[in-house]
């Protein structure tokens, strides 16, 4: 029999126990609906949806009352998973008091359980401030998508000794800080496994290697939603996009052809 709620102390549990997590993003009712459904410990609100949802070229349009808005719909779906909700570009980055407003926003209106924040050590007097106010938060290093600009592209971290020692840096940094968890992201996999280890707080690894304590992916890639290829990092298990297009192909040809509606669909 499994838990009813999948919380912050669990998935320290899991981790003790060796257990893998498994992170999925969502961002509506359905599939946060379907993900629960089949057992999936933590639904990520994440910022990505300016990506797979909106259109965008980045995650940095995204808006609170946007995450807001998505993390409400999850939310209701979820009797099982942890809901965390990214914190979007701007939204923690000017004071510690904006960032602990936004953080109850994304509990109080959104209904999320915990939020994710992007940076280590720049970010840390946020993670503990956010936390001393009883909201669990995950960290997020490595290669972080709302550093775009700084960061010249989506690029690998901690490739040298000095960027190695940053990312790690940072890791401990938001462990530190009181992070009930950390994401990798797009890291080498000895370094993530070395973190992994040090690290007394789960990690959760996207492009980080299978030596992390738990995987996320983007439910795009992971159902095959998008239009462009996937990341590297990603494994499409199944084309939804191909399925959902054939079946679009069949209505308008049934329509056309006056094979649609038939007498089963009228009254």
């Amino acid at each position: 029999m499994r838990e009813a709620r999948i919380t912050a102390p669990g998935l320290a549990r899991m981790k003790r126990e060796r257990r893998k997590i498994v992170m999925l993003t969502a961002y509506d009712y359905p599939f946060a609906e379907i993900f629960d459904r089949a057992g999936i410990e933590v639904l990520l609100v994440g910022d990505s949806l300016g990506n797979c949802v909106q259109g965008n070229d980045t995650t940095l349009p995204v808006t609170m009352d946007e995450m807001v808005y998505h993390c409400r719909m999850v939310a209701r779906a979820a009797r099982h998973a942890l809901v965390v909700g990214d914190m979007p570009f701007g939204s923690y980055q000017t004071s510690i008091e904006e960032a602990v407003r936004n953080a109850f926003r994304l509990v109080k209106e959104g209904g999320a359980h915990a939020v994710k924040l992007e940076g280590g050590d720049r970010v840390a007097d946020r993670i503990e401030a956010i936390t001393r106010m009883d909201v669990p938060v995950m960290g997020h290093v490595g290669l972080t998508p709302q550093s775009v600009h700084r960061m010249g592209g989506y690029r690998v971290q901690g490739r040298g000794e000095r960027s190695r020692e940053r990312v790690f840096r940072d890791a401990r940094a938001v462990q530190e800080a009181g992070a009930f968890a950390v994401v990798l992201e797009g890291v080498p996999r000895d370094l993530a496994r070395e973190i992994t280890a040090e690290l007394r707080i789960p990690t959760i690894g996207i492009g980080a290697g299978v030596g992390c304590d738990g995987q996320v992916l983007v439910l795009h890639d992971l159902l095959g939603l998008s239009s462009e290829p996937p990341p590297r990092f990603a494994r499409q298990y199944v084309l939804l996009a191909e399925i959902a297009e054939r079946a679009a192909r069949m209505f308008a040809e049934d329509v056309r052809d006056e094979k649609f509606p038939g007498d089963h669909e009228s009254y």
